[in-house]
């Protein structure tokens, strides 16, 4: 009995990791390309490629992590047991999720910083 119960949470997990990760992937890099554009100074052959680079990765490495942590052990045999388990992994990747969100943020603010201050550099290279 155990076994269908584990079987059951691998059925609700992976579908909900594989969700929260494409919704979080299209709402930062639909929102990424405005930043990607204004670092690339409205290149929009290089924002768009760079943009779509950085979702690959985005995937990759969040769809990884929600494989790597799919084990699932069941002391009890209860679906309350079952429902807290896993309400802890997805509530864990979800925080984890919102971890990398803001770790590619502050990739987007960097890079729009550093564009920034080239800028500002060239215009005091042609003033003088």
């Amino acid at each position: 009995m155990e076994t269908t119960k584990i079987l059951i949470g691998y059925g609700i997990y992976l579908p909900v990791a594989l969700f929260l990760t494409y919704y979080v992937s299209k709402t930062l890099f639909k929102n990424g390309k405005i930043f990607m554009l204004d670092i690339f100074k409205g290149r929009e052959e290089i924002a768009e490629a760079t943009n779509k680079l950085f979702e690959t990765g985005f995937y990759l490495l969040n769809i990884g992590f929600a494989l790597m942590i799919l084990e699932l052990q069941l002391s009890q045999d209860s679906y309350q047991e079952l429902i807290e388990r896993l309400s802890y992994k997805i509530g864990g990747f979800s925080i984890y999720l919102g971890i990398m969100l803001f770790f590619n943020i502050y990739f987007f603010f960097r890079g729009k910083r550093k564009a920034k201050e080239a800028q500002q550099e060239e215009r005091l290279v042609f003033k003088a």
